[in-house]
């Protein structure tokens, strides 16, 4: 069972994620909070799986809040869900340590699916903010990464799909392999190209 914290400054947000949460198996609400100060407290207190993180509430902002609780508790997985895809809004809560970067206007199963692979330690993103991301990264950073050489073809495939934003179930089913194989194969890909996330590992496909 995937424990969820909910943060939300919204009652209406909060009531929408916990209907829509517990209608479905597997998951459990553990908790609610609206600001960043009480999803401190709660996180501490409840030790949810994942933690689905506005930005902008009230007090303690998102942002401040998932730097706090993974500080604290780095095995946490913050997901964050956001009106706001902007850069100021992204990148800030992308080194506070979220693991995941979705919009308000996603589709309900986008968000379920989203909560899944971040409790089991993917990175979901909304397909748009991840192209965004990579691009804007390829061209703005200084230091971007080099070629990566000695990869095998299959190693290969996997990072040109991880670059698509695709899930790890997405790529198995696309190249036909098992998921447990996508993973070892992240793994290795993260080894060898010295990336800390996916995200990084995806601008490494566009060198």
């Amino acid at each position: 069972m995937i424990r969820v914290l909910l943060v939300d400054d919204q009652p209406l947000i909060r009531a929408g994620l916990r209907m829509l949460c517990e209608a479905e198996a597997g998951l459990t609400v553990v908790g609610e909070a609206a600001n960043g100060r009480d999803a401190i407290e709660l996180a501490a207190r409840l030790t949810p799986d994942v933690i689905v993180m506005d930005l902008r509430m009230p007090g303690v902002d998102g942002i401040t809040a998932t730097g706090r609780i993974l500080a604290a508790r780095s095995a946490t997985r913050v997901l964050v869900l956001t009106t706001f895809g902007d850069d100021d809004h992204l990148y800030p809560a992308l080194t506070a340590g979220a693991c995941g970067f979705l919009l308000k206007d996603a589709p309900p199963e986008e968000l379920l699916d989203g909560i899944r692979r971040a409790a089991a330690g993917d990175s979901p993103f909304s397909q748009d903010v991840l192209r965004r991301l990579v691009q804007r990264a390829v061209h703005a950073r200084a230091d971007r990464p080099q070629p990566v050489a000695g990869l095998t073809a299959r190693e290969r495939d996997v990072l040109n799909l991880v670059a698509e934003g695709l899930s790890n179930t997405e790529i198995a089913e696309r190249l036909h392999i098992g998921v447990t194989t996508v993973k070892t194969h992240i793994t290795s890909l993260m080894a060898k190209t010295g990336s800390p996330n996916r995200v990084r590992l995806a601008l490494c496909a566009r060198t």
